[in-house]
């Protein structure tokens, strides 16, 4: 076990969303981007992918005295991938092809530590609505929201419209299963920074 003081945590991602979920729940890390190539990465499977991307990215910004934690997400339904879509006929393809479907997001999840590696994927399920009119995709993509999300969607932001049920922790449709991340941070030894008591306003 990790012993105090608690070690730096560092967020292996340029994922605006990821960093926003720890922000939210007060925990500080330092967000950098990775330093790898992960696109060229591929497993056998989509969970197996997003895995081994996961490993890449904290292993490239691994250092004495750190929790590096990786993550990555492949969006996939029926066999296929849905990336992040280049352009916007794609990614207009995508959403249509997703409407009224539930597919699958695999959440790879990677935490380096001096004493070794935990990796894990954790997949949920998300159903898009099925009475999606071709031209609310079309102007969800006109306001260029998510072309950098897999899928092509962002949760948190407006594209919640375009969801009728999430299957799973929701933490992870953004990109990270938070609880699973902080149970294993919390088993390494590691503990929040006390939160400032302020009085509370009056009713």
């Amino acid at each position: 076990m990790l012993r105090t003081p608690c070690p730096q945590l560092v967020l292996a991602s340029a994922s605006t969303g990821r960093r926003a979920l720890f922000t939210a729940a007060g925990i500080v890390v330092s967000a950098e981007a990775p330093q790898c190539d992960e696109i060229s990465i591929t497993g056998p499977n989509p969970a197996a992918t997003a895995r081994a991307r996961a490993v890449a990215k904290a292993g490239s910004l691994a250092r004495a005295g750190a929790i590096v934690i990786g993550a990555d997400q492949v969006c996939h339904l029926d066999g296929r991938i849905f990336s992040k879509p280049a352009d916007a006929a794609e990614h207009r393809t995508q959403l249509r092809a997703l409407r009224g479907r539930t597919h699958t997001l695999s959440n790879g999840v990677a935490v380096l530590h001096d004493g070794g590696e935990e990796s894990w994927v954790t997949d949920v399920q998300v159903t898009l609505r099925d009475d999606l009119s071709d031209e609310e995709i079309d102007d969800y993509v006109a306001a260029g929201e998510s072309r950098d999300c897999a899928g092509g969607y962002r949760v948190e932001a407006h594209g919640a419209r375009l969801i009728s049920r999430v299957d799973g922790d929701q933490f992870a449709v953004v990109g990270l299963p938070l609880f699973e991340v902080i149970t294993v941070l919390r088993r390494l030894g590691w503990r929040p920074a006390p939160l400032s008591h302020k009085p509370a306003l009056p009713l």
